[in-house]
């Protein structure tokens, strides 16, 4: 409930954004003749989507190497919590020699 009321003006913002820009603008990309004809705010939020996903991009790549040395190194310390485990109840196993009292 909490992130809706959060969320609510910035999606109230959205809105308003959207109802006031509604002029067609032309968009071409130059080398290819392509164009298109689109409202402004969905130009506006297209573009801003972009870039959004793009900065995820940027950040979630180099992230990727952390997270495998994160799992490579949570999947040695099981390891070696078992190996600790197994040489514990091999050391138990044993009867242990008390020193000579004297």
């Amino acid at each position: 409930m909490l992130r809706f009321l959060l969320l609510l003006p910035l999606l109230l913002l959205i809105v308003l954004f959207v109802v006031s820009n509604t002029t067609a603008v032309e968009l071409r990309l130059w080398p290819t003749g392509w164009s298109l004809e689109a409202p402004l705010a969905l130009c506006m939020l297209g573009a801003m989507a972009i870039a959004f996903l793009l900065g995820a991009l940027f950040t979630w790549f180099p992230a990727l190497a952390a997270r495998r040395r994160a799992r490579r190194a949570e999947a040695r310390a099981a390891g070696l919590d078992q190996e600790v485990a197994a040489l514990k109840a091999r050391l138990s196993d044993r009867p242990t020699l008390l020193p000579p009292a004297g």
